[in-house]
């Protein structure tokens, strides 16, 4: 049966919804402490968090600012968002469900918008920021944090196979200059850039999806078979951990 790229993101992260809330990649992060910063400079906002996933930043956000509502594709993921907030004890969190493509929002409903680790799942990047644009109320903040591409094409290609491999609902990690290109084609100015790295433990980031073996052995040959600049860039190790560039920035709308 034929399942178009909606379908898809739902049936890859429902079933594993329990395991990215207990996953320490996605639990911590400088970027987490990070947006506490960003977002204790208005402490009376409404801040959407778009394809919040188990919900890791919307807590960070619930703990300083007034109201967060947590959106996502994957039912599954906001029924862990809504037992873990009430075992938080946040109050101040509700959830909704939908696409990033077509946001169920009013014109203007938010202060702040947030995202992280989700943009790389989009079917359209370009429709999903004009749409963070509208619900933005003039002069409103749209935060991202996500995996970035290094922008170099050998670099680049290995990133979005290995990607791909390990998660069919992958689209794309973009580059700062992609990102940069596209905020501002929705309208949007980026006033804050940070790149940072990330330590990913190979048989965690495979077992979190749920990849199947024989994708696994077709990552771990890329690994192997790749050039001494794209492990070195990687930091590839002998059992298969890597390191990738992340990227977070805000906006003005």
């Amino acid at each position: 049966m034929a399942v178009n790229h909606h379908e898809l993101t739902k049936q890859q992260f429902g079933d594993q919804a329990q395991a990215y809330l207990t996953s320490q990649v996605h639990a911590q992060g400088a970027d987490l402490v990070r947006l506490a910063e960003w977002l204790s400079e208005n402490p009376a906002a409404a801040v959407l968090d778009l394809g919040c996933g188990a919900g890791h930043a919307s807590f960070v956000a619930a703990g300083v600012v007034r109201e967060v509502t947590a959106y996502d594709l994957s039912e599954k993921m906001l029924d862990v968002v809504r037992q873990a907030a009430r075992d938080r004890q946040l109050n101040n969190i509700s959830t909704v469900h939908g696409a990033a493509e077509q946001l169920p929002f009013a014109d203007g409903a938010f202060d702040v918008v947030i995202s992280r680790y989700s943009a790389h799942h989009w079917h359209d990047v370009a429709l999903a920021l004009r749409e963070v644009k509208r619900v933005l109320k003039p002069g409103g903040k749209f935060i991202l944090m996500d995996i970035a591409s290094p922008g170099r094409p050998v670099l680049d290609i290995w990133l979005q196979t290995i990607e791909v491999l390990r998660d069919p609902s992958h689209v794309r990690n973009y580059s700062a200059a992609e990102w940069l290109q596209m905020t501002q084609q929705s309208g949007m100015t980026v006033d804050k850039l940070l790149t940072d790295r990330l330590a990913l433990e190979y048989s965690s980031w495979v077992e979190r999806m749920k990849t199947p073996e024989v994708l696994r052995a077709a990552i771990r040959f890329l690994q192997q078979q790749t050039s001494e600049e794209v492990k070195q860039h990687f930091q590839i190790g002998e059992d298969g951990s890597f390191t990738s560039d992340t990227i977070m920035f805000q906006t003005q709308a």
